[in-house]
């Protein structure tokens, strides 16, 4: 089969590989149809995550059709159409248990990461029966791929991270898929007003169009500032995963408030703890667990919430190299989201 391989920080090839098979009972082997590019994977070739070696098939997003199931499998079967979780999940260790799949004692971010991953023709999903779910009939793929990761993200590690409630000003950092999730996420929670700060007009437009009540695009410590009256916002998220954009969130919280952290972030940022212990904020962060996944997929099914809108730009899966040029340059080329489809 063909699959995109890293091969060290600022090295990828589509190439040759062999198809995976079964290794354990609770695997499936899925035919990959659809999947996209995280800006994690932009992140891996940077060199940001160091656990990833050479070899590596990149990608945790996709849907695709089941061609293969081991002996333990019983909730999935051959043929089944399915959403990929981007966190695996076994369903029987202490974490799991607990709704942190993130931390799985089997699992949580393997794919692309720990074990190879979905930018490929074919992928081994390890415990099936909790990491696949059945896709609706009907279902837009592109809005689909979106629910592997970055809505889940979004509404997981933003909103509710967040605490976004009734009333709430929401500033959002960072206007990339993620961000944008955020939005779309926080929407479920009726704030009064959600605030996109990211230099790309293109961005800045995509965000009005998914809900943001305003945006900003220079200065934006001062204009929050100016758009509260120098109270600063209930709910600050990064969605980057810089110092410089932690640092904002830092500048713009309101006493009481929450730092939802959503950005990966490859380097330390400064913690300003001297200005912060007095102002009873709190800071979350983490890595997505998925288990929103059920529930979001009902809102999409519904209409309420069109994911696909984050798709800017559709290729053909031979065509990913090409895609990850496009992404890899997303403010000059206008790109949000990228699907790549096999068939």
């Amino acid at each position: 089969m063909k699959a995109l391989v890293f091969h060290g920080p600022g090295k990828r090839s589509w190439e040759d590989k062999p198809q995976p098979a079964i290794e354990k009972p609770t695997d499936a082997v899925v035919r990959i149809t659809h999947t996209t590019i995280c800006g994690t994977d932009l992140h891996i070739l940077k060199g940001d995550v160091p656990a990833v070696t050479k070899g590596r098939t990149l990608g945790h997003e996709g849907v695709g059709v089941v061609e293969e199931v081991g002996d333990g499998v019983s909730n999935i079967k051959v043929g089944d159409k399915v959403l990929i979780s981007c966190v695996t999940s076994c369903g029987r260790c202490d974490y799991c248990k607990r709704g942190i799949y993130a931390h799985c004692r089997d699992g949580g971010w393997i794919l692309g990461h720990l074990i190879d991953g979905t930018q490929a023709e074919y992928v081994r999903i390890p415990h099936a029966d909790n990491s696949l779910y059945h896709l609706p009939s009907g279902m837009d793929p592109a809005a689909a791929v979106m629910l592997s990761d970055i809505l889940p993200t979004g509404h997981e590690i933003g909103a509710l991270a967040g605490e976004v409630k009734l009333g709430d000003t929401v500033a959002i950092i960072g206007a990339g898929p993620i961000g944008l999730a955020a939005v779309m996420t926080s929407r479920f929670y009726s704030p009064a007003r959600i605030i996109m700060i990211d230099p790309d007009e293109n961005r800045l437009a995509m965000a009005r169009m998914l809900g943001a009540t305003d945006t900003i695009a220079r200065d934006p410590i001062e204009t929050i500032k100016e758009l509260t009256n120098g109270e600063g916002v209930d709910v600050a998220m990064e969605a980057v995963g810089i110092p410089e954009t932690f640092d904002i969130c830092q500048s713009i919280i309101r006493a009481g408030g929450n730092i939802a952290n959503i950005g990966v972030h490859g380097k330390s940022v400064e913690f300003r703890l001297q200005d912060l212990w007095i102002k009873n904020i709190t800071v979350r962060t983490g890595l997505v667990s998925t288990n929103t996944i059920p529930v979001l997929m009902k809102v999409v099914e519904s209409g309420d919430v069109k994911p696909e809108d984050l798709v800017t730009h559709r290729l053909k899966l031979n065509d990913i190299e090409k895609a990850y040029d496009i992404f890899s340059q997303a403010a000059k080329e206008k790109a949000v989201k990228m699907l790549l489809t096999a068939e």
